[in-house]
């Protein structure tokens, strides 16, 4: 196929990517570059692009493609949180006019990026994705509005496929610090310390950023008829872990890491573990290949490959909204998060 994929040098995009062009398939990125400083491992791959603002996408961007993959956004609860307003304008109306857009310019397919954040405090049995959803921030709140919207697009020409994903870990060429394996291996490995800033009771279903691109490819190649309008919880069931049970096996991989908690905790927002038997009955193609154990292996190896430090940790470089606040501040984007020419 013929693919655009938005956010194609975010985190996931710049793994995602080079599993869809081993796979067979044409890909073609858009991106606005808010993150280009932000490299850390090796493996990105070059491909054709458009330099876009998703804001500013028009239908002749979209004609020609067999399917869009829906990445870009402010990509978290803190980077959402930065200017609400801004979020509900990329996250939402941006991404619902793009598949519009998209629809409109005759694309068949386009798979969303939702989260698994969408069930907000689910402390009782596994949900699935049936379930009622509960999103109680900017972040998970635009998700959930995008997959109402779009899904009201769907029609015989047209087949959005919503994947939920679950708490993403692992290495990428565009790193983000802040997702809570990457943080705890990250402040274990330069400071010693098992940093929880919460009271650690949280629940996370987990999955590593290559097992993400690989349930989007499955998602993608599988018959119309199965994704059609579906929404699928994207990770393991076996993969579900509270923040403390996560420390402490990041506590067994870096040697005389210990625990170490904020004096005053984040509250609890969201707690839930998740079901994804739907996408490992209707998707077989969906291997995954990682657990977090191995997930911390291949983190701390890193790190230390990259002589991380703990100003790493905290500093812009892997801290997305840290990164926007300096280029705020530098004058380099406006409020809006558009670059100032």
């Amino acid at each position: 196929m013929r693919i655009l994929v938005t956010g194609h040098k975010g985190y996931i995009g710049t793994v995602m990517t080079p599993i869809l062009l081993d796979a067979g398939h044409e890909v073609i990125g858009l991106d606005s570059g808010l993150f280009q400083g932000c490299a850390f491992a090796p493996g990105f791959r070059d491909v054709p692009e458009l330099a876009l603002d998703l804001r500013d996408v028009q239908r002749r961007h979209l004609e020609g493609f067999d399917a869009v993959i829906h990445l870009a956004a402010l990509s978290n609860d803190s980077l959402s949180n930065l200017n609400p307003e801004v979020t509900y304008d990329i996250n939402h109306a941006a991404s619902v006019r793009l598949a519009q857009i998209a629809k409109d310019a005759g694309v068949r397919r386009f798979l969303f990026s939702s989260s698994c954040s969408l069930y907000g405090t689910a402390n009782g049995e596994r949900v699935k994705e049936s379930a009622g959803l509960d999103p109680v921030l900017p972040y998970s709140i635009t998700k959930f509005l995008v997959e109402q919207d779009v899904a009201k697009l769907a029609d015989e020409t047209f087949s959005p496929t919503f994947l939920r994903n679950a708490t993403a870990y692992g290495v990428s060429p565009r790193f983000n610090v802040e997702l809570v394996l990457n943080n705890l291996v990250a402040w274990a490995c330069t400071k010693g310390s098992l940093y929880i800033k919460s009271d650690g009771s949280g629940w996370r279903p987990t999955v590593h950023v290559e097992d993400i691109s690989r349930g989007w490819l499955a998602a993608l190649e599988a018959p119309r008829e199965v994704v059609h309008n579906q929404a699928f919880n994207v990770g393991l069931t076996e993969e579900n872990y509270s923040i403390r049970m996560l420390a402490e096996i990041v506590q067994e991989v870096v040697p005389g890491a210990r625990f170490e908690y904020a004096k005053d905790p984040a509250p609890t927002t969201r707690s839930y573990r998740v079901d994804f038997g739907k996408i490992q009955s209707l998707l077989p193609a969906f291997k995954p290949r990682w657990n977090v154990r191995k997930g911390a292996e291949q983190l701390y190896a890193a790190y230390r490959d990259a002589g991380f430090v703990f100003e790493d940790c905290e500093g812009p470089r892997f801290n997305r909204v840290v990164w926007l606040k300096q280029l705020l501040a530098a004058g380099r984007l406006n409020p809006a998060l558009r670059w100032i020419a």
